[in-house]
């Protein structure tokens, strides 16, 4: 008869599946016994069987700690205020190359430098850059009037008129004229 000697590696628990299975069953029993316990010393610390007994949770003290802060109060009585004149709005940032802008009287390079060069010298969001004669090739094959179009209605990350709407139409197909003379 032979007889089963005991093997080191049979008895460290990280190398044998069984006996870790039962200690992660056993801690997890250990767990949720201990979630239990400490739930119900939790209600017994406050002498009461159920929360519900508790007297923060009745309805009276429930509706006061939900109710609103405050409350408006119109008086129908109260004579009605004069009308007051609104206040001037601020101006656009872009209204500042207005007058350059409106100065040029149709100078193409004058209304590019004052209202679009900010972004089409920089190329921001993707706006061809001057002398970029590829990228307004791209452009220019759908017609110059879809390009007139485009800079007068805006499009994609370009506003309008490139963000100044007091821009005289004339003056942005100057400008869109100067950007396409540079790209040859």
């Amino acid at each position: 008869m032979s007889q089963h000697h005991p093997d080191p590696i049979e008895q460290n628990i990280d190398s044998h599946p069984v006996k870790l299975a039962i200690g992660v069953a056993v801690g997890a029993i250990a767990l949720v016994v201990g979630i239990v316990l400490l739930a119900k010393f939790a209600i017994n610390a406050y002498g009461m069987r159920d929360v519900r007994d508790h007297p923060a949770m009745k309805p009276e003290a429930v509706a006061q700690r939900i109710a609103p802060v405050a409350k408006v109060a119109i008086d129908p009585n109260a004579p009605a205020a004069p009308p007051t004149a609104p206040a001037p709005a601020a101006a656009p940032a872009a209204a500042a190359p207005t007058k350059v802008a409106a100065a040029a009287g149709g100078d193409g390079a004058k209304t590019y430098d004052a209202v679009c060069a900010m972004c089409h010298n920089a190329g921001v969001a993707g706006a061809p850059k001057p002398g970029d004669a590829a990228a307004w090739k791209q452009r220019l094959a759908q017609g110059k009037e879809t390009l007139y179009a485009s800079a007068i209605k805006g499009k994609g990350a370009m506003p309008p008129k490139g963000g100044n709407p007091s821009i005289p139409d004339a003056d942005v197909r100057a400008a869109v004229d100067h950007l396409l003379a540079t790209a040859r």
